[in-house]
């Protein structure tokens, strides 16, 4: 069954002066300031465009990784993952680095790095990101 997700914004004025703020109209879990400054310089409490790809491409990733290691018969005990939306000015994002630590008994680091690997192709904002280069660094702890 496909699912639909919404979330929607308002803006006024100018790209440099304006202001905006984006809502996440499916969940209602809030609204959030937006500014071009919050984008091109320092977030200063506001979100960006990107902050929020990452934010999807972290969970996004996360859940695939868990979802592989439980097939494999071996599901992981935690997984932390970042991801890192890179944005320059003029020419887009540029490219994403995923960092993912997990806790997986029974699992060798080469594993982890292998199944690490297929979730970062395979997750669903991977494959809609294909156009800019998705880097990875997975590591086993504990």
């Amino acid at each position: 069954m496909a699912t639909s997700r919404t979330a929607t914004s308002h803006w006024e004025g100018t790209l440099n002066e304006g202001a905006g703020q984006v809502t996440m109209q499916s969940s209602g879990i809030g609204t959030f300031n937006v500014t071009w400054a919050s984008r091109a310089e320092e977030p200063d409490g506001r979100t960006s465009p990107e902050e929020l790809i990452a934010a999807a491409h972290s969970s996004c990733f996360s859940m695939a990784l868990s979802g592989a290691l439980a097939r494999a018969g071996t599901p992981a005990t935690s997984l932390d993952t970042t991801a890192d939306v890179t944005f320059q000015p003029g020419t887009g994002i540029t490219g994403v680095a995923i960092k993912v630590t997990g806790v997986v008994p029974g699992m060798s680091a080469d594993q982890f790095q292998e199944a690490a690997e297929g979730a970062r192709t395979g997750c669903p904002v991977s494959q809609a990101l294909q156009a800019v280069p998705i880097s990875l660094e997975a590591a086993l702890v504990g």
